[in-house]
């Protein structure tokens, strides 16, 4: 990748980053909002579980985020010749997934294969579980 190429990429990073950053966590309700409530509505427990449990995966996924824009930004400040290329064949990785995904590791071909192995085989039937 050339040094325009690399500017832009750092600059995305950086971006995305720092609006990852202001966007913060998402807040987790509490399943109980008065400590002395006893009983209460019986549909309230349940939604707000799913609530605490769709802010914990959203809290995972930024902090997973931010750890991959962190290495990819150590990548690109340490072996920049290196970047936008794929870890696993060493082809460049498309501009556009790039464009996307600054902090794309490898092109689609060898994420696919590494993410769902099982997924690349025939594909399957109902009565093949019968």
């Amino acid at each position: 990748m050339e040094g325009e190429a690399l500017t832009r990429m750092r600059q995305l990073l950086k971006d995305r980053r720092r609006a990852l950053l202001e966007e913060g966590d998402v807040p987790i309700e509490r399943i109980r909002k008065d400590p002395s409530e006893i009983g209460g509505d019986e549909d309230e427990q349940p939604l707000t579980e799913m609530s605490q449990a769709l802010a914990s995966s959203r809290n995972r996924a930024r902090t997973q985020e931010l750890r991959l824009i962190d290495e990819a930004i150590a990548r690109l400040e340490s072996d920049p010749e290196m970047f936008g290329l794929c870890e696993t064949c060493e082809e460049p990785i498309a501009p556009k997934r790039l464009e996307a995904m600054p902090h794309a590791r490898m092109c689609v071909g060898c994420q696919s294969q590494v993410e769902d192995p099982v997924k690349r085989g025939p594909r399957r039937k109902l009565t093949d579980f019968v």
